[in-house]
């Protein structure tokens, strides 16, 4: 209802803009916001209004009131609005007429799976890169959570009309490529019975293990060298008062030198075993990526990180000290300025971000939505400042941070950690609550507060687990067709959207009001990129329709109001599953 009264006052805007020939960019600045339309508080004063005509003020350099009232006697004829009044400084309220609010199950009927989806940034291009983790391990319930908001996010925004992209940037470059790789490399000589100290710093899972065991079923013994050439002229380890960075590096080292061109074998058994299990794990959960970036990609062919830093190079802002090459970041509203290239000549990861979301403008999206741990937090002046001095608009990239997840099971924490390996995994996780659970309970509540995920609740089937209560709500409705049968009625669809305003009682009206207000909810979640909003809504409307469902007799032997209730409910069957198919969760029929 209250985007027909937008629409209403959008075409009265229209008439006006004819009317008195406003130039083009007068109508620009009117148009430029949709119209907002709230519900009032008290219906003395009508059942919605709007405060266009305030916002107006200034662009129109006219009183609000005067606003208002050409906008009033401008109004299109219309069913829906029976009167119009102006209160206040220049609010203008809108009176609906008798039986408008059931006209809302009669709009769910006709648009279906559709209802509450719009156009609204039709031909607009969004990426949304979420999920992107170091393939040096299998997901945890960390990880899940970024999974679950990305994918989730990215439905949402489809909905109201983006074009989205959706992808993850596999970081299969760099140190921690190496240590995985060398990581592997000695398992698999201690597989093979070489007797040496595993280095404190490398991955220690289970996972890994497993990978050396098929590396060595696939090449035999030929990647094998005796410990002593492995450990040769390498500093202690952290536990032998040495430093473990260098300990690990110098390890790194030799295994290219020992190995080689055999090297690569190594390296890409633990790239591609762990990015396998990872489009597994995700495939699982219900979450898809349109594009895998691999980082290597940007230092093969044409080489967009050194181009990346040739182009700043002539733009003035890299600077050569002591060897390395420095982005002068400050310059942008950076706290300090970054090293892109070292002075041994390698180029830092900060120098492939910077390559990467220049990659990504380049593709052409008018917005670029970088989903990231809260850990990364100061990567967000650093990258602004790169797209500012590349004369990219700054402005164009969202980024959202993850804030952690603490596990419970009871009242008890599950400890993590990730290199140990003594960590829950996103697999396990899934195998225990399932992934409805799974899903809603990662993004129930705002990305950029930290959550705490109740194993025990999330398995239960009450009213205190948010997914059982808003499915069971979808399974109650359900549960009214079998109920019919067996009495042997029918559905009349046809008598009970005639008969909706037999649907008097508070509880109904309250109900339909939940309803109209889906297509706005979906519309803020979508631009104010918080799918948290949208579950909270489905659990509002699940709590509208249990208490009313408890309350109120649905297969009541009037014919007219029966098959009107049966009408509410599948209404609001259909908005429920609308909105959960978004989210990424079953709407089971029975439970």
């Amino acid at each position: 209802m209250k985007q027909q009264v937008a629409e209403l006052l959008t075409a009265a805007l229209e008439q006006l803009s004819q009317t008195e020939n406003w130039p083009k960019e007068l109508q620009e600045q009117v148009f430029a916001r949709p119209v907002q339309v709230e519900n009032t508080r008290d219906k003395a004063h009508g059942d919605v209004a709007s405060n266009i005509a305030m916002t107006l003020a200034k662009p129109l350099r006219a009183a609000p009131k005067q606003i208002a009232e050409k906008i009033v006697a401008a109004l299109p004829a219309s069913e829906l609005v029976v009167k119009a009044e102006i209160a206040g400084p220049g609010f203008i309220n809108l009176f609906l007429a008798e039986g408008s609010a059931q006209q809302i199950i009669n709009t769910i009927f006709e648009q279906g799976e559709h209802f509450g989806r719009s156009q609204a940034h039709a031909g607009q291009k969004v990426q949304v890169e979420f999920a992107s983790v170091n393939p040096t391990g299998p997901l945890h319930v960390g990880h899940g959570r970024g999974a679950a908001y990305g994918a989730t996010l990215a439905n949402i925004l489809a909905a109201t009309g983006w074009e989205v992209t959706k992808e993850y940037y596999v970081n299969d470059a760099g140190r921690q490529m190496d240590i995985l790789a060398l990581s592997v490399w000695l398992r698999y000589l201690q597989h093979l019975d070489e007797d040496l100290q595993f280095p404190s710093n490398a991955y220690q899972g289970d996972y890994i293990l497993d990978i050396a065991k098929t590396l060595h079923k696939e090449h035999g013994e030929s990647l094998q060298y005796e410990s002593s050439l492995v450990f040769e002229n390498v500093p202690a380890d952290e536990p032998q008062g040495g430093d473990k960075e260098t300990h690990i590096d110098a390890l790194i080292e030799n295994a290219r030198k020992l190995l080689g061109e055999k090297y690569a074998l190594v390296f890409k058994a633990g790239l591609e075993t762990i990015l396998q299990d990872i489009r597994e794990d995700l495939g699982e959960f219900g979450v898809e990526f349109d594009v895998w970036f691999s980082e290597l990609s940007l230092t093969s062919g044409e080489n967009a990180v050194a181009s990346t830093i040739a182009a700043l190079q002539e733009k003035g802002v890299i600077e050569e000290r002591d060897g390395a090459l420095w982005f002068k970041s400050t310059d942008y509203g950076d706290d300090k300025d970054r090293v892109v290239t070292r002075d041994n000549g390698l180029t830092t990861y900060f120098a492939s971000d910077i390559a990467y979301h220049r990659n990504k403008f380049e593709r052409g999206f008018d917005r670029v939505i970088d989903v990231w741990g809260a850990d990364h937090h100061g990567y967000i002046a650093r990258v602004n400042a790169a797209l500012e001095a590349q004369g990219l608009d700054p402005n164009k990239l969202t980024v959202k941070l993850i804030q952690m997840v603490s596990l419970f099971r009871g009242s008890e924490p599950v400890k993590m950690t990730t290199r140990g390996g003594m960590y829950v995994t996103l697999r396990e996780l899934r195998e225990e609550v399932g992934n409805d659970a799974a899903r809603f309970f990662y993004i129930m509540k705002k990305v950029d507060q930290a959550t705490e995920f109740d194993l025990e609740l999330a398995k239960s089937q009450t009213k205190d687990n948010p997914v059982f209560y808003i499915q069971y709500a979808h399974a109650r409705v359900c549960s009214v067709q079998r109920k019919l049968e067996e009495r042997k009625w029918q559905w009349n669809k046809e008598l009970g959207l005639a008969a909706t305003s037999a649907l008097t009682e508070d509880s109904e009206k309250a109900i339909m009001t939940q309803l109209a207000r889906y297509p706005e909810v979906l519309m803020a979640a979508s631009n104010n990129l918080e799918p948290h909003s949208l579950a909270n809504y489905l659990r509002e409307l699940a709590g509208d329709f249990h208490s009313y469902y408890n309350a109120t007799k649905v297969l009541v032997d009037d014919e007219a109001l029966r098959n009107a209730r049966i009408a509410l409910s599948e209404a609001v069957r259909q908005v429920i599953k609308n909105g959960l198919d978004l989210l990424g969760v079953s709407s089971p029929e029975e439970m």
